[in-house]
């Protein structure tokens, strides 16, 4: 039986400049998001376990995958 992952606590979204978002509709879709990772990650953790794998390599390759997204939207002046 799977376990419920823990809460999680959703942030304050804001812009690149610190300004709180205030869209309720963006604010929305990006907890949405949010949610159906961790639940996806929980899922692949614990299949990972139950087959044997290492706890410890999984979480550090789901930390190595977000850390190897690209943002296809970066500024020119940000390269």
């Amino acid at each position: 039986m799977k376990s419920k992952a823990s809460e999680l606590e959703l942030p304050t979204w804001r812009t690149p400049g610190g300004v709180p978002l205030s869209c309720r509709e963006k604010i929305k879709v990006l907890n949405e998001n949010l949610l159906e990772l961790q639940e996806m990650a929980q899922d692949a953790l614990e299949d990972a376990v139950i087959m044997g794998a290492d706890e410890e390599q999984v979480r550090q390759t789901l930390r190595q995958l977000v850390e190897s997204l690209a943002n296809p939207y970066q500024r020119q002046d940000e390269e």
